[in-house]
Formats: C-alpha cells, structure tokens, sequence
C-alpha cells in the first residue's frame, strides 16, 4: 500500500519543496498565470505530456490567461509521493525560466506583450 499524508504533512512538505502550490479540498494545486491563450494552451499540453509520461492525471481548470493544476493520488483516496514528485516536475518545466540559465545560451521571451508567456511568481 502507498503512503498517503496527513494535511499537516502535505503541508509542511508544500512549504518545504512547493512554495507556490496548496492543499484544497484533498487536492494540492497551483494556478499557473499566464499571458494569453496561446501561453495558456502551452501549459496545458506541457503538463499533459508530462501526466501522460508519469501515468499520473490531474485535473485542470483551463481559462484565458490562468490554468489551475489538482493533483490527488485517486486510488489511494489521498496525496502520495506521485503528487508531490508530478507537481515538482510540473514545477521546474513550466516555470523554467531561459534566460536564468548560467550558461546564456538562451535569451527567455521578451517582454514584449506580443511574445510574453508565463506571469513568474514573485518570491
């Protein structure tokens, strides 16, 4: 049988490795803010490929400039280990930022409001 945690663990492990998710009605979830429709779909399908790749399935709420991402571990009835290690994936593809990389081989989209993808978080 797989673990599943307790709200105060969920919690204190969201805090830990997950600052910008939260635990909801048995679900933890992050709304991603995006920029436009287009940003939005991109999100959508990048974390459906990566669901589909951990044959772990969220639900999504899909709108113009947001997606909100709920993970809960369905045939345990609770959060497991799948949740936390999907969304911290979600986490570092969605939201890697280029042009943060140390090698500067990749410029990140501009500001320009014609270009602009993801809103990042501010910490």
């Amino acid at each position: 049988m797989t673990k599943t945690y307790t709200e105060t663990e969920i919690n204190q492990r969201l805090i830990d490795e997950l600052p910008h998710w939260t635990y909801e009605n048995g679900w933890i979830r992050r709304k991603i803010k995006t920029s436009s429709w287009k940003s939005t779909l991109m999100v959508v399908n990048t974390v459906g490929h990566l669901a589909e790749c951990a044959w772990h399935h969220p639900d999504m709420t899909v709108s113009y400039a947001f997606v909100i991402v709920k993970l809960v571990t369905h045939s345990e009835k609770g959060i497991t280990d799948k949740d936390f290690s999907l969304a911290k994936k979600i986490e570092e593809v969605v939201m890697w930022d280029a042009a943060e990389t140390s090698d500067n081989v990749f410029e990140g989209t501009p500001e320009d409001p014609r270009f602009k993808y993801i809103k990042r978080d501010t910490k």
